[in-house]
């Protein structure tokens, strides 16, 4: 008899369990297939937070005036008919989707034909998404407000933001409208550990997370974190330019630095300012000088603010600003916010 009581009380908890996953099947949106959005020889000419490129070369911008593509000749707002919602990260996954984070309108997920809206009704944590990020195994995750959700295809799993620490969220619910502080970059490491950049520098290994500190302190305001060729981790944040050896943090730089990536050819550029809103550069640190005690640095360009930065296939360097998108061939800046495409 208590094998039976024990198997219908096994039952329960699995039944109980699946209860508390939310299925999110997010809002579709069906457009015209007419209507391809606002196609101009111009792109953004607001703030363009974050660029990238696809695997059929067209180059890709998440910006405040909608989500546009450029494929090499005009650009396309494909947002136009869909939503008036700022953009912030946008991604693309292993089949070919395109994955938008907003301000304050979710997640949406484009296929090429249609849309889908992934809000907080359907388990995301929040509706405000900084950073989109897929995982070795298929999985989307995405920094929100207060911490991050990690979306399987099917459920959406959170893990909370609290202070100098995180936890998986066990209740389901959203967060509050307000908060502070999110997860602002994403990756994984060749380990297989995910590294997580908010106010704070955070590692899950799947089971915990770990926080990391130098000379005793937290990092502050974490803006960007990549793994570079060697496997070095570099962390751009509000402390400056930092490189992860894994045992030793390095500073590079002082100041606000907020955007980083590796060129094919080695080289470190970043986007950095002498404080979170003004006085910015667009700079390159020479890859074959990093290990010296001070590395060749070039300043590419300055601007009151930059943002994402793109290596192309070409080899050519976008980044974003205040009045849009700009495309550096190693001579020359291209400005795409204006039809002159003003150098």
């Amino acid at each position: 008899m208590r094998y039976t009581h024990l198997y219908a009380l096994l039952l329960m908890v699995v039944f109980c369990a699946s209860c508390g996953e939310k299925q999110a099947k997010g809002k579709v949106i069906m457009i015209d297939p007419e209507a391809k959005g606002i196609i101009s020889s111009h792109g953004p000419k607001v703030i363009t937070r974050n660029i990238i490129q696809d695997r059929k070369g067209n180059i890709w911008m998440a910006a405040f005036d909608g989500v546009f593509k450029y494929d090499g000749k005009y650009f396309t707002n494909i947002t136009s008919k869909v939503s008036s919602a700022r953009f912030f990260s946008i991604a693309e996954d292993r089949k070919g989707n395109l994955w938008f984070g907003s301000v304050g309108s979710g997640v949406f997920y484009y296929d090429g034909k249609s849309f889908r809206n992934f809000t907080t009704r359907d388990g995301l944590l929040n509706n405000g998404s900084s950073s989109i990020y897929e995982d070795s195994k298929g999985n989307i995750w995405f920094g929100v407000l207060g911490g991050v959700s990690r979306y399987d295809g099917r459920h959406f799993r959170n893990y909370i933001l609290d202070g100098n620490a995180m936890y998986e969220d066990m209740t389901g619910d959203a967060l509050p409208k307000k908060q502070l502080f999110g997860v602002n970059t994403i990756i994984e490491d060749n380990k297989g550990g995910f590294w997580l950049g908010t106010n704070g520098l955070f590692r899950y290994d799947g089971k915990s997370f770990t926080a990391f500190t130098r000379n005793g302190k937290p990092f502050k305001n974490v803006r960007s974190i990549i793994e570079d060729k060697k496997g070095n981790i570099w962390i751009g944040c509000a402390d400056g330019l930092w490189r992860y050896n894994g045992g030793t943090f390095t500073n590079f730089k002082q100041g606000f630095v907020g955007h980083i990536i590796e060129d094919k050819k080695g080289n470190i550029w970043i986007s950095s300012g002498r404080n979170s809103y003004q006085g910015w550069t667009l700079s390159r640190y020479d890859g074959n000088s990093l290990y010296n005690k001070k590395p060749t640095v070039a300043t590419i360009v300055n601007k009151p603010m930059t943002f994402g930065i793109l290596e192309d296939d070409k080899g050519d360097i976008w980044f974003g600003d205040f009045d849009g998108v700009h495309r550096y061939d190693g001579k020359t800046i291209t400005d795409f916010g204006s039809k002159a495409h003003q150098k």
